[in-house]
C-alpha cells in the first residue's frame, strides 16, 4: 500500500509530499525539484496552509512560530518522525484524502513536470563527443564526424512507445524540414531495443523524417551522448563540440499538453549555433521515458570523448567555456589563452589559481538546499569539479597537445563585443588623459545620444579604451552637472569582473528619447601615462518588453571602520513598498571590503540569506544574476550587511592606523549592495517609485 509521507529540506523551508513504498525511501534530487514547487507563494517558509496537514504540521513546529524550518525538519528526520505519518499522539494517521480544488496536491504536483534549465557544467555542455560510428535502419554506417559539411549536427531521442516521443514526432519532422535547408544534419536515434523494426520503419514514413533512422538497440551512441529519457535532443557543433542538450520544447510534459509551446528549446539553440553564439538556454531536463543502461554500456556520465586528456580533445573546450571571455587579444585580462602555446606557458599559474578557487572569479557560497543539477545563478562561473579534475590532471601530465583534429571551431567576438555586434555606440567625444602615477579624482563624461524615440535595451556593454587604466564605470541617465550617487543604483556598469549586462527575452532597460549618458570614470593610474576613449554598445529589443529592469542601491553612507579592526560589521537594509522580483545583486566595497551578504526579513518574522559572498575580492566585483526571479512581497526587508578588514593583516589596507568612512577614492570605503529586479505588474516605461536602502 502507498502511503503520502512528508519531507522537508533546505533552508528555504520547502515542502512536498512524495507517494513512496512504506519503507520510506527518497530522491533528494527530485525532492528539491517538488519541495520547490511546494512552497507556492516562494517566502521560504512552509506555513499549515502550504502543508495541507495538520497534525504532521503540529509535529513539525517545534517552537510554535507557525512555520517550518529546516532546523526543526532535521531533527525530526534524525529522530526518525518522518518515517510514519502519525498525527502526533502515536496513532497512525488516516491515509491521504484527494485534496480539495484550492489546495496543493502532491501527487499531481510530482506528475505535472516541464522542462527546467540545468547547469551547462553539471550537463557536459561543452565537451567533445566522441566520433561513433553507427548504422541506419538502411544498414547504412556513418560516423559522428562525417558532417557532409553540415554546419550542426541534431541528434534527436524518440520512439514509437513512449507516449511523449509519439506526441513530439510530427514537432521533429517539422524542425527537420525547416532546418536542414539551413545547414543541420538530423539524426534520429531510437534507443528502445523492443519496438519492431518495421513498426519504426512505419514511423519514418509517416512522419517524412529524412536523416539517419538508428536503432540503438545497444544504447551505445545514447550512451555517448549521456542520454537519459527518451524525448532528449542533443546539438553538436561542426566539430562535435555539444553546445546544447535537452528538451525540445515545452509543450508537452508529464500530465501537461499545451496548444503551443512557450519555450523553444531546441530551435533557438539551433539559431544561436548557426550565428555562431552559444545558445542563451544551453541544457534542460527533457521530461521522457527515463533510459535504462546495464552493465554492458558505459553510464551516461561516462567520458564521451576519447581516453587520455589532451588541449585539443578537452583543455581547449574548458578554456574556451570559463577563460576566453577575457584571455584574449582586445579582452581585459593582461595575458591571451587562445593557443596552445599560451594555455601550456601559463599552464603552472593556472593550476595555481584553479586550486585556490581564485580562478574563473567566483566567489557566492552554495546555499543550503542548492542542487548542482539544479543552478540557482545564471552566471556562475564556477568550474565543474569534472572541469576542474580534468584541467589539473592535463597540468600534472605535461600539458599534452593531442590532436589538432579534435581542436573546437575557434571562438569568435565580432567586432570584439562580448554582446555581438551592438545596434548601437556611443563614445566619450575626446579622449581623457591619465597620469602615469599618483590618484585620479573621479571623473564624469557626459554623452549624448540624439536618440529621436524611446528605445527598449536588451544588451549593454561597456569597453574601456585602455582596460588596464580603468577600475570601474557607472552609466547614469540623470542630466544636469551633478555628481553621480552610486546609491541610485545604475543604468549600466564596468567593474573588475562584469562589462556587460544581458537580460533574457521579456527584460529590458529603458532608454528614453534624447537620454543623456553620464560616465563616472574611476581611473587607476598604472605607471603609463595615456589616454582613455570609452565605448558603450547596446543591442535594442524588438519592441516593449513584458518587464523593465531597474536597480536599487542598499547603502550606509554613515559607515565608520575603526583603526586596525580585523571583522568589523556594517549595515544597511531597504523596505520593500510593493512586491519585487529580484533578478541579481552587486555588492561593492573597496579595499578593506572582506565578505558581503544579502538576506530578506520576511514580513512574517522569517530571515532567508539570498546571497552569501564569504570572501569578497575588491578586483572581482561581480554581478551574481538568479537563474529565476525571486519574488519579494510588500513589507519585506532586504539586508545587506558587509565586513570589512581595517588590519594591518591585509596586505591590500593603505593604512591600518586610520579611521576609514565612506568615499569615492579606494583609500576610502564604501559598503553598497545593488539589486536588480522588476515590479510584477507594472507597466513598463511608467513610473513604480525609485528604491533606495540605507540606515
Amino acid at each position: 500500500m502507498l502511503r503520502p509521507i512528508v519531507l522537508f529540506t533546505g533552508t528555504l523551508a520547502l515542502a512536498a509530499f512524495l507517494v513512496v513504498a512504506q519503507r520510506g525511501a527518497t530522491d533528494e534530487p527530485d525532492l528539491r525539484l517538488r519541495f520547490d514547487r511546494f512552497d507556492r507563494d516562494g517566502d521560504g517558509r512552509v506555513t499549515a496552509a502550504e502543508l495541507g496537514q495538520p497534525a504532521l504540521f503540529r509535529r513539525l513546529d517545534e517552537n510554535g512560530d507557525g512555520a517550518v524550518t529546516w532546523a526543526e525538519t532535521e531533527r525530526a528526520a534524525r529522530a526518525g518522525r518522518l518515517g510514519d505519518a502519525d498525527n502526533g499522539r502515536g496513532e497512525q494517521a488516516p491515509e491521504a484524502q484527494p485534496a480539495a480544488v484550492a489546495a496543493p496536491n502532491a501527487f499531481t504536483d510530482e506528475v505535472r513536470q516541464g522542462p527546467r534549465p540545468l547547469g551547462a557544467n553539471a550537463a557536459r555542455v561543452g565537451e567533445l563527443i566522441a566520433d561513433v560510428v553507427f548504422t541506419d535502419l538502411d544498414g547504412v554506417r556513418h560516423r559522428l564526424g562525417e558532417t557532409g559539411g553540415a554546419e550542426a549536427t541534431a541528434l534527436i531521442l524518440t520512439g514509437t512507445s513512449c507516449p511523449l516521443t509519439q506526441k513530439y514526432a510530427p514537432t521533429l519532422a517539422a524542425i527537420e524540414e525547416r532546418y536542414a535547408a539551413r545547414g543541420v544534419r538530423f539524426v534520429f536515434v531510437n534507443p528502445t531495443a523492443s519496438e519492431p523494426v518495421a513498426r519504426l520503419r512505419e514511423a519514418v514514413a509517416t512522419q517524412g523524417l529524412d536523416g539517419p533512422y538508428v536503432h540503438d538497440t545497444d544504447k551505445r551512441l545514447a550512451a555517448a551522448l549521456g542520454a537519459g529519457t527518451t524525448t532528449e535532443a542533443f546539438v553538436l557543433d561542426a566539430a562535435r563540440t555539444l553546445v546544447y542538450r535537452g528538451a525540445v520544447d515545452d509543450r508537452y510534459g508529464f500530465g501537461y499538453a499545451l496548444e503551443a509551446p512557450r519555450r523553444t528549446y531546441l530551435t533557438d539553440a539551433l539559431d544561436a549555433v548557426l550565428a555562431g553564439r552559444p545558445p542563451a538556454v544551453p541544457a534542460t531536463t527533457a521530461p521522457g521515458c527515463a533510459l535504462f543502461y546495464d552493465d554492458a554500456v558505459a553510464p551516461p556520465d561516462a567520458p564521451s570523448a576519447a581516453g587520455t586528456v589532451a588541449y585539443h580533445n578537452r583543455v581547449s573546450r574548458i578554456v574556451q567555456a570559463n577563460c576566453l571571455e577575457c584571455h584574449r587579444g582586445g579582452g581585459g585580462a593582461p595575458i591571451a589563452f587562445e593557443t596552445y602555446e599560451e594555455v601550456r606557458d601559463y599552464a603552472g599559474m593556472i593550476g595555481s589559481v584553479v586550486e585556490r578557487g581564485v580562478m574563473p572569479p567566483w566567489f557566492a557560497a552554495p546555499l543550503p538546499g542548492q542542487s548542482p543539477d539544479r543552478p540557482h545563478w545564471a552566471n556562475d562561473r564556477s568550474l565543474s569539479a569534472r572541469d576542474k579534475a580534468d584541467l589539473l590532471a592535463w597540468i600534472e601530465a605535461g600539458a599534452p597537445e593531442g590532436d589538432p583534429a579534435d581542436a573546437p571551431l575557434p571562438k569568435t567576438f565580432p567586432g570584439g563585443w562580448l554582446i555581438g555586434e551592438p545596434d548601437a555606440t556611443f563614445a566619450f567625444p575626446e579622449p581623457v588623459p591619465v597620469q602615469a602615477e599618483g590618484v585620479m579624482p573621479y571623473r564624469n563624461v557626459t554623452v549624448e545620444t540624439n536618440l529621436g524615440e524611446d528605445r527598449w535595451v536588451r544588451a549593454i556593454e561597456i569597453r574601456p579604451g585602455e582596460p588596464g587604466v580603468v577600475h570601474h564605470v557607472i552609466v547614469s541617465l540623470r542630466g544636469g552637472d551633478g555628481e553621480i550617487d552610486e546609491r541610485d543604483g545604475y543604468w549600466g556598469v564596468y567593474v573588475p569582473g562584469n562589462s556587460t549586462l544581458e537580460y533574457p527575452d521579456g527584460y529590458a532597460r529603458l532608454l528614453p528619447k534624447g537620454a543623456t549618458l553620464r560616465f563616472q570614470m574611476h581611473y587607476t593610474p598604472n605607471g603609463t601615462a595615456t589616454e582613455d576613449l570609452t565605448r558603450i554598445g547596446l543591442v535594442f529589443a524588438d519592441g516593449p518588453p513584458e518587464h523593465e529592469v531597474k536597480v536599487a542601491g542598499i547603502a550606509n553612507a554613515r559607515l565608520r571602520i575603526p583603526a586596525g579592526a580585523e571583522n568589523h560589521r556594517e549595515t544597511a537594509s531597504l523596505r520593500l513598498p510593493h512586491d519585487v522580483d529580484v533578478l541579481g545583486f552587486l555588492p561593492h566595497m573597496h579595499l578593506r571590503g572582506k565578505a558581503a551578504r544579502y538576506d530578506v526579513e520576511t514580513a512574517d518574522g522569517g530571515v532567508e540569506t539570498l546571497l552569501d559572498v564569504p570572501r569578497y575580492d575588491f578586483n572581482w566585483q561581480l554581478l551574481y544574476r538568479l537563474a529565476e526571479p525571486r519574488r519579494l512581497h510588500a513589507g519585506d526587508v532586504i539586508r545587506f550587511d558587509a565586513w570589512f578588514d581595517n588590519s594591518a593583516g591585509n596586505p591590500a589596507n593603505p593604512d591600518p592606523t586610520r579611521v576609514v568612512t565612506w568615499g569615492p577614492q579606494t583609500e576610502d570605503e564604501m559598503h553598497l549592495g545593488y539589486v536588480e529586479y522588476v515590479v510584477p505588474g507594472a507597466v513598463p516605461g511608467e513610473s513604480t517609485g525609485s528604491l533606495r536602502g540605507g540606515r
